[in-house]
């Protein structure tokens, strides 16, 4: 069994995607989990810390992605960032975005697996 990976979600404020997709994967064994925002009134916004700690970042929208690189650009993190296409229209929890997330992130977890294995070539 692999030793599980780091997974920082990230989306705008910390309440709804990112908190939903936190407190899903949190008994998951596959992975260690934190969630954070990128705007001034986050909930939780992510830290340098949190760039340092992940092996994977999956963002919820591509504009996550890009501040993320802008405002970290100064930072050698090593985690890949990915774009996990959930758009903000579900509340904290709900059925949809459960589900939405279990496929992106488990996809997501698959491309990041294949492209260790092609590097390790």
């Amino acid at each position: 069994m692999r030793k599980p990976l780091n997974i920082l979600f990230v989306c705008g404020r910390n309440n709804r995607r990112s908190p939903t997709a936190e407190q899903i994967f949190l008994h998951d064994r596959r992975m260690n989990v934190r969630a954070g925002g990128i705007a001034d009134t986050s909930r939780r916004r992510v830290t340098e810390a949190d760039m340092l700690w992940a092996d994977l970042i999956l963002c919820m929208e591509r504009k996550h992605v890009k501040r993320l690189q802008v405002q970290f650009s100064n930072l050698d993190y090593r985690a890949p960032i990915e774009n996990l296409d959930i758009s903000d229209e579900y509340t904290y929890m709900h059925k949809d975005l459960i589900e939405l997330l279990h496929t992106a992130v488990n996809g997501a977890l698959e491309e990041y697996y294949e492209e260790l294995e092609k590097n390790a070539d």
